[in-house]
């Protein structure tokens, strides 16, 4: 349809004696598969579209990113996977083979990006795979040197986990017992394995230890049995519907463990409008530097272009500051992808989260661990980044 408007114009304009620009050639075509529809829609909206939709317009409205000395407009192909992976590998193919887009951005989850990673590096795109936590992601950089990992892995998570809950008990202020639920897909189960291991190792009992399906909404059987359990620290590797109903949950029975601790969605605005001042005291994966200049102006731009919406305190920002590296490799390196992908191998990059140079195709020193205070979501480990608070404690009672 795009074509058959351009021809007739053109056309128009022949007749009319008249001069078009060219529109190809200044144009920057990218394009991306995400879940608009079905159980990952909440969180692709939050975590991945909203900072897609903010850089689009943030480049756009400065004119276009250079290339070669000339400005060119992003122009967007966008695709709804429907929460099905198999829609989404179709909608990156297409994308890769008719569409043939210049760059293609990466959809939402763990296990969308790791589906899609043969595929992506097959077709030599550079994969930017924010959304992703894996152990494997070392061994998957030998195997796909197109791919970027830049929220960390889940021992990461889990050892800033296990530092600040050892720094408590320590401090005599709890137990060494832990329950914990996770989600059935590659992103809890990645970190519920990490997770026993570590545990086990530094000395704390896991006593209570499920796994539920993902899409399951009656928390109420798992979290009456964590409670059961009376263990000091409950733990949920959830995503952000399950994130949402384990917290009601919680509320609703009074439980009220020492230590709460849900994944993700606790960084989300929405968790806060859902819970409000009962977020005090919450933590979760993830976090950022609220408090930061960057950040501040970041999400306001976020909020102008979601129709209000306000970026997440976790992978959100990360996002958006892989646009700006993708953004920046570009303008170095031209459209050439092979040339694209060598520049985010090597090069230092300037984001709202400061300097970024990878390494191995990794972002080392990710925030893992946050925790609500004051009606924010702060980073608390890895405790040495700007910014970082310490652990509040304990976690006011639901109200």
């Amino acid at each position: 349809m795009r074509s058959k408007i351009f021809a007739a114009l053109t056309a128009a304009a022949v007749t009319a004696g008249m001069t078009l620009p060219a529109q190809a050639q200044d144009k920057l075509r990218i394009g991306y598969a995400i879940s608009k529809t079905g159980p990952f829609s909440g969180g692709a909206a939050i975590t991945t579209l909203g900072p897609y939709n903010t850089w689009v317009k943030d480049v756009n409205d400065a004119g276009g990113i250079n290339v070669g000395g000339k400005k060119m407009l992003i122009e967007l192909v966008e695709y709804d996977d429907r929460s099905s992976s198999e829609e989404m590998i179709k909608a990156v193919e297409r994308l890769g083979t008719q569409d043939k887009v210049d760059f293609i951005l990466p959809p939402w989850g763990t296990g969308f990006n790791l589906a899609a990673g043969p595929l992506l590096n097959k077709m030599g795109y550079p994969h930017l795979a924010v959304t992703v936590t894996s152990n494997r992601a070392a061994e998957l950089v030998k195997r796909w040197p197109n791919a970027f990992f830049l929220l960390g892995t889940p021992t990461e998570g889990v050892d800033n986990l296990l530092v600040t809950l050892t720094k408590l008990r320590d401090e005599k202020k709890i137990g060494d017992t832990i329950a914990m639920i996770s989600v059935a897909d590659q992103f809890g189960i990645e970190l519920v394995t990490a997770a026993r291991d570590r545990f086990k190792k530094a000395g704390f009992k896991v006593v209570y230890d499920k796994t539920y399906p993902i899409g399951t909404q009656d928390m109420q059987p798992l979290v009456k049995e964590a409670m059961d359990s009376k263990a000091d620290t409950f733990l949920a590797f959830s995503y952000p519907p399950d994130t949402i109903a384990v917290t009601e949950t919680a509320r609703v029975l009074n439980y009220n463990p020492k230590v709460f601790y849900t994944a993700v969605g606790t960084a989300f605005p929405l968790y806060k409008q859902r819970f409000k001042d009962n977020v005090e005291g919450v933590m979760g994966i993830g976090g950022v530097n609220p408090d930061s200049p960057e950040f501040k102006d970041y999400a306001k731009r976020h909020t102008a272009a979601n129709g209000g919406r306000e970026p997440d305190r976790w992978a959100n920002p990360v996002t958006y500051a892989s646009l700006q590296m993708l953004q920046q490799a570009i303008e170095r390196a031209g459209k050439d992808r092979a040339a694209v992908i060598k520049e985010l191998q090597s090069g230092t990059f300037n984001t709202i989260l400061g300097p970024i140079k990878l390494e191995n195709n990794l972002r080392m020193n990710s925030w893992q661990v946050g925790q609500w205070q004051n009606g924010e979501f702060y980073g608390i480990e890895p405790a040495k980044l700007p910014g970082a608070k310490p652990v509040q404690f304990p976690k006011p009672a639901w109200k």
